[in-house]
């Protein structure tokens, strides 16, 4: 059995867990994070893929998350302009729902409660003359238009872990904590990788930051009884051949008060979602019901001129999301805000209750600041002014023209590697930014790239995510640390899970 000595163990490798291990270990802590299936396996890869103030808190009054969330945006999209950019919104005026000044007034503030350098404002628009106006129904005359981001939300944690790791973090994937040992000064965990090998740690800090299962490991952990709760509430998405050809995202107004997006989505697909439902069941096995297919469909076909009929869908996804329970009625209504528990009866433990994919920065930030003042180390923060891995597109800080002259980049990139096939390098540089070089290191021509095991899929990228990314299934290569999943044909994922396992 390995002996490992820590600062802080992080359980979980979500988005929150990973944020937490990069920002610790450029810190100068000594971390290790653990997660018992792949990085982003769960809730963090099951998002609508935003980076949003929440336009819709505003009705709950929520002033405080849309601010934070709003400050992040830019934040965010300077750190990883690869992987996160601008998005408008269209809003289609329903004049059965709120009123057009409400409408107006929600944008106004939505515009105004951070300040902005990259994203354009709201403004009213002429549906009639509109592109985005072109596939709708003909009854829906006028709408709003504002700016959001982006983001591909699996990429996003990887991104986080792998600077993490640069920093000196170690991570375990596919490796479960299955018991841990409180001391009045320290932990001992046990980790156990899925072939059965354990390591023992030692670490002067846990941090639970395990998602849908934070109350069960609470509970393994023998904590004392915690003051906040989670709620656990289902998100279904459903993706379709593309609906419309502009860039534009649609942001749809139900009847039941529930908001609904249609997103154009990896090229080729139109992404619509989300639901939100109550979950009592095993979060490990959370898929959609046909119920929320139907419900998708029906409201999207409220809108477009085309109806979307259950057969048109081409994938589904569902993930839970472990909300703070805030006693709302209704499961639109809970908080998206996050509340970080800090428990030292006896060694420390900080628990992450809640929070949302815009906000993970700054949960992030302070949670560290909590574990730094707890363990006698006060570092300041460093993430607000740093890029992700790929992210460094001009220079080490976060600079507006990495997201204003990313097309400049990207075609630089292409003419450097014109030997490979352009849709293919326009894949690349979103995916990998300008680790891109990194990969494609001592590749001169398309036959250095190795075998072709897949349309589009190169030897040389699988390497490269088997030993920088930690993937090591074909669902983690097609599905999280890509989505070319959605490309391929039929028996794919199958094909290359048995090229991973002859060539392991």
């Amino acid at each position: 059995m390995a002996e490992v000595d820590c600062d802080v163990l992080v359980v979980g490798g979500g988005i929150n867990g990973a944020g937490i291990a990069r920002d610790a270990a450029g810190r100068g802590l000594c971390v290790v994070l653990c997660e018992k299936d792949d990085l982003a396996s769960h809730t963090s890869s099951a998002s609508t893929k935003l980076i949003h103030g929440g336009l819709r808190y505003l009705e709950y009054y929520e002033f405080r998350l849309v601010h934070k969330a709003l400050a992040e945006r830019e934040v965010l999209l300077r750190s990883a302009p690869h992987i996160m950019w601008p998005l408008r919104f269209v809003m289609p005026h329903d004049a059965g729902q709120r009123p057009a000044l409400l409408i107006r007034a929600g944008l106004f503030l939505y515009d105004m409660l951070a300040k902005r350098e990259l994203l354009p404002g709201s403004r009213g628009i002429d549906l009639r003359c509109h592109p985005a106006g072109r596939p709708l129904k003909p009854e829906f005359r006028r709408g709003f238009e504002y700016s959001d981001g982006w983001v591909d939300d699996a990429r996003l944690v990887v991104l986080n872990a792998i600077d993490a790791c640069a920093k000196g973090a170690c991570i375990l994937t596919r490796t479960t904590c299955v018991g841990v040992e409180r001391h009045a000064d320290h932990w001992v965990a046990t980790l156990r990788k899925a072939d059965g090998t354990e390591k023992r740690v030692t670490a002067r800090t846990i941090v639970n930051a395990a998602g849908p299962w934070t109350q069960s490991f609470l509970k393994a952990a023998g904590a004392k009884q915690e003051s906040r709760h989670l709620r656990l509430v289902k998100g279904s998405h459903i993706v379709v051949r593309r609906i419309f050809e502009h860039d534009e995202a649609y942001i749809f107004q139900n009847r039941d008060g529930r908001i609904v997006f249609a997103i154009p989505y990896e090229r080729d697909f139109t992404l619509i979602g989300t639901t939100d439902l109550e979950y009592k069941g095993d979060p490990q096995r959370v898929t959609i019901e046909e119920s929320e297919i139907r419900y998708l469909c029906d409201l999207a076909s409220n809108y477009f001129r085309e109806p979307v009929r259950t057969a048109d869908v081409v994938w589904t996804y569902a993930g839970v999301r472990p909300l703070l329970e805030d006693a709302a009625a209704d499961a639109k209504a809970v908080t998206r805000d996050y509340f970080l528990e800090l428990d030292k009866d006896g060694a420390p433990l900080l628990n992450v209750f809640g929070g949302k994919i815009t906000t993970f920065r700054k949960l992030a930030e302070d949670a560290v600041d909590m574990l730094c003042k707890s363990l006698g180390k006060p570092v300041k923060g460093w993430t607000e002014k740093a890029c992700l891995p790929g992210g460094d597109l001009f220079g080490s800080e976060p600079q507006n023209r990495s997201v204003q002259e990313f097309c400049q980049w990207a075609a630089a990139v292409q003419v450097k590697y014109s030997w490979l096939p352009q849709e293919l390098v326009k894949r690349y540089v979103r995916a990998y930014g300008t680790r891109v070089h990194t990969m494609l290191d001592g590749c001169l021509s398309l036959a250095d790239m190795g075998e072709e095991i897949l349309p589009g899929l190169y030897e040389t990228e699988v390497t490269y995510l088997r030993r920088k990314e930690w993937a090591v299934t074909a669902a983690d290569i097609l599905w999280r640390r890509s989505k070319l999943g959605l490309h391929l044909p039929a028996g794919a994922e199958a094909r290359l899970d048995a090229w991973l396992s002859a060539h392991s």
